[in-house]
C-alpha cells in the first residue's frame, strides 16, 4: 500500500476527541497511522482538496469500518467536486452511525450529480426535523440551491426566508445564509434588495467566509485601480505617499437594511421546505450511487 509523506510534527493528536475514541477499536500503531492520515485531510481540504483526498485514501484503505474515515472520506471526495464518491461514502458512515448529520450533504451531493429533484426530496424528508439549527439552516441553503439549478428563483427566495434569516442574532450560518439571499434577489432582478442583503452579510461575515464585501462594491460601482497601471487618459486616480492606489469612487452610500423580509408568495409550506416523501437512501432507485 503506497504511503503518502506526512510531516514529523503531525502526531495524530490533533484530531478531534471523539474521531480519537472510535479509533480506539483499532491496534495501537494502525491508529496512529490512521490519525495521522486523517490530520492531513483536515490540514489540506480548504487549500489543496485533491491532496486532503489522497490521504483520505490512505486513511480508508487502513480503517474502512471506522465511521469517521467514511466521513472523512466523503468530505475529501466532497471537496474535490467528486460527488457521486462522496454520496457513497457519507451513507456508509450514516449506516454505521444511524446519525441524520449528513443529509444536508448529501442532498447536495445530489445536486452535484445533476439531481435538484432528487435534492429537494430530501429537503422534505422526516430526517430534516431531527437536525440541529445549523443542520436545517444548512438544508435550506441546499434547498434553494437546488430551486435555483431548476430556474425557480422566485422559490429559492422564499425559501431562503426564514426567522434565522430575519434574526439580528449573529450564529455560524448567518453570514452565509444573507450572502444566498442577496445573490437569489441578484439573481431575479431585486438589485436594490440585493444590495441590503449584502450588507447584513457583510456586518455579519467577521471571518470573511465570504465574498460579500467585494459584491457589494460591485453594486456599488466601486472600482479599484492598480497603483502599478499607469493611466495617461486621465487624472482620475490618485496614488498617497505610499504608492497605493486610491479608490476612484469612494462615494458608498450607506447601507439602509429593511428589518424585514419582503413577502414573496409561493408553493412552499412555513417552513421553506417541501413537504415530500421520506426517502430512503439505501434503496436501490437511481439515487443510489456506486462507491
Amino acid at each position: 500500500m503506497k504511503r503518502l509523506p506526512i510531516p514529523d510534527d503531525v502526531t495524530g493528536e490533533e484530531i478531534d476527541k471523539d474521531v480519537r475514541q472510535e479509533l480506539q477499536s483499532l491496534p495501537k500503531g494502525l491508529a496512529e497511522d490512521v490519525s495521522r492520515n486523517l490530520v492531513m485531510v483536515a490540514r489540506l481540504i480548504d487549500e489543496d482538496p485533491e491532496g486532503a483526498y489522497g490521504y483520505s485514501r490512505v486513511a480508508l484503505r487502513l480503517a474502512s469500518r471506522v465511521a469517521a474515515v467514511r466521513e472523512a472520506a466523503g468530505f475529501a471526495a466532497y471537496a474535490s467536486q467528486k460527488y457521486s464518491e462522496a454520496l457513497a461514502e457519507f451513507r456508509a458512515a450514516r449506516r454505521m452511525t444511524g446519525s441524520v448529520d449528513l443529509w444536508p450533504v448529501m442532498a447536495d451531493c445530489e445536486r452535484g450529480l445533476g439531481r435538484p429533484e432528487k435534492a429537494l426530496e430530501m429537503a422534505g424528508a422526516p430526517e430534516v426535523q431531527k437536525l440541529d439549527k445549523a443542520g436545517q439552516v444548512e438544508m435550506r441553503l441546499v434547498a434553494a440551491g437546488a430551486r435555483r439549478d431548476m430556474d425557480q428563483l422566485e422559490a429559492a427566495i422564499v425559501t431562503l426566508q426564514s426567522p434565522e434569516l430575519a434574526s439580528n442574532s449573529v450564529q455560524p450560518w448567518t453570514a452565509r445564509l444573507r450572502y444566498a439571499y442577496a445573490d437569489a434577489l441578484l439573481a431575479a432582478g431585486r438589485e436594490g434588495e440585493a444590495r441590503e442583503w449584502f450588507a447584513k452579510a457583510v456586518e455579519s461575515d467577521k471571518d470573511g467566509s465570504t465574498d460579500a464585501s467585494d459584491r457589494l462594491a460591485e453594486l456599488d460601482g466601486v472600482e479599484f485601480v492598480d497603483a502599478l497601471v499607469e493611466d495617461d487618459s486621465d487624472g482620475d486616480t490618485d496614488t498617497d505617499s505610499d504608492g497605493d492606489a486610491e479608490v476612484v469612487n469612494s462615494e458608498v452610500p450607506e447601507s439602509k437594511v429593511e428589518s424585514e423580509l419582503q413577502p414573496v408568495e409561493d408553493s412552499v409550506d412555513d417552513d421553506g421546505l417541501d413537504d415530500v416523501d421520506d426517502v430512503d437512501d439505501t434503496d436501490g432507485d437511481d439515487g443510489d450511487l456506486k462507491g
